[in-house]
């Protein structure tokens, strides 16, 4: 079966893609929804002077502001409907899967299968309402503070605020599901894909334009691209990576005949976080610099002071904290995703078993030890790809969008959609062949 699966995705061509109809409706389905959210960007919330808050904007966009607007596809620095993002959505959903590891009830639900799903799901929106409830309201007070940013300041303007923003997190949480089941791809990582792929062009020509100036030299510039193609093939290679378990089934008798034990393999990603410990470490530690931004920083005091500089980004102890903060976060999300006790009940369940280890508790003692091991390579992957272009950010000026995180999520999303994209090709060659073979018999 797998040697047939290889010979028909070897075989993948475009007239294959040109015969399916369904694929060729689902990915238009998820341009148009992108299209969509593209255009959502560039409205402005009402009540507000665009100028004024660029301006505002300009002073905060190197700290966590500026990775918002990353994610966010530059809806924060225009303050658009758009401008929360899918990010309230993703933080409910990382809460609702810690709360799952150590509330019972939550616990239970997530082991019913489908419709315990279908609850957390309910449970998850209920968050992310009420975060994007709390992020719209902090958001507007900020903007009634900043000076002549509001043209009308009042109780009006934040209803009308706190409505749009909180609207347009649930409109962009509602395409990602559309995308999802109609569309190709995870939605709600599409959707900031495309937020990060819509602001490389303008970075790219920023780098360029420091070119042109004199500010970066030629050489410079190269040394960039060259890293950027070295940093790719690196997650390609790191995100492929997996360690699989041999898992073997016993021998079972039907009637008089024996057959034959089957295997398989149980597959552990290299890097099982994914994306989520630099973004959570990042966002930590910018948390403090945009704080002061937006506080008067000659009333502080002089410790304050130099912790705020020395947290600064691209000094020493920024990148000692950010490389410490990916590793933790690698190994705390890894621990709440992937339960090695859990999966050794259901290997047990299925009568499966690791040669060598008694079924149960030593299976997951076993598979414990083995995913901690390729979880410190994973952390070790993250921070250097992460920490390789902030040293070249820190040391150049270069824009942030080739930062190590962009290029990470646009990698990853890149990968896991292509394979989908492969995968209803297979479908759809395997479905000509039993039709060709189903008219073969019948002419027969």
């Amino acid at each position: 079966m797998a040697s047939a699966a290889e010979q028909l995705a070897s075989n993948l061509n475009f007239a294959a893609f040109a015969k399916a109809e369904d694929l060729k409706k689902r990915i238009w389905f998820t341009l148009g929804a992108l299209l969509v959210y593209r255009l959502g960007t560039y409205i402005p919330i009402p009540g507000i002077n665009p100028d004024a808050f660029a301006q505002a904007f300009a002073g905060q966009s190197r700290g966590v502001l500026g990775i918002f607007n990353m994610f966010a596809g530059g809806a924060v620095e225009r303050m658009a409907i758009f401008a929360l993002g899918i990010m309230p959505y993703i933080s409910a959903s990382i809460i609702m899967q810690l709360m799952t590891s150590v509330v019972p009830t939550l616990e239970q639900l997530k082991k019913e299968g489908e419709q315990g799903r279908k609850v957390i799901n309910q449970y998850t929106r209920y968050g992310t309402v009420l975060l994007a409830t709390v992020q719209a309201y902090g958001i507007a007070v900020g903007l009634e503070g900043g000076a002549g940013i509001v043209t009308d300041p009042g109780w009006f303007f934040k209803l009308s605020a706190v409505i749009t923003l909180v609207g347009g997190t649930m409109f962009l949480m509602w395409l990602g599901e559309q995308i999802t089941a109609r569309g190709i791809g995870n939605g709600i990582s599409l959707i900031i894909f495309a937020g990060i792929v819509a602001g490389l062009p303008s970075a790219l020509s920023g780098t360029l334009e420091l070119g042109r100036t004199g500010a970066l030299s030629t050489g410079l510039i190269l040394a960039i691209i060259v890293l950027a193609v070295v940093v790719i093939a690196l997650i390609v290679f790191f995100e492929r990576a997996q360690r699989r378990l041999l898992i073997q089934y016993p021998k079972r008798q039907v009637g008089n005949r024996m057959f034959q034990g089957d295997t398989s393999h149980l597959p552990l990603k290299l890097n099982t976080a994914g994306v989520i410990p630099p973004i959570f470490a990042s966002s930590l530690l910018l948390l403090p610099a945009t704080v002061a931004g937006f506080s008067d920083t000659t009333a502080m005091p002089g410790w304050a002071s130099s912790i705020l500089a020395a947290l600064g980004h691209g000094q020493p102890l920024y990148m000692a904290l950010y490389a410490a903060m990916i590793v933790f976060f690698a190994f705390f999300y890894t621990a709440i995703v992937f339960n090695p006790k859990d999966t050794a009940d259901q290997l047990k369940k299925h009568s499966g078993f690791i040669p060598g280890y008694r079924p149960g508790e030593r299976t997951a003692e076993y598979i414990d030890y083995v995913l901690t091991r390729i979880t410190v390579v994973g952390a070790i992957y993250l921070v250097v790809i992460c920490l390789l272009p902030e040293f070249l950010i820190s040391a150049t000026g270069v824009p942030f969008y080739l930062g190590g995180t962009s290029l990470l999520i646009v990698v990853s999303v890149t990968l896991d959609t292509v394979a989908q994209i492969q995968g209803h090709l297979i479908a759809h060659q395997y479905e000509g062949l039993i039709k060709k073979s189903k008219l073969r018999g019948g002419k027969r």
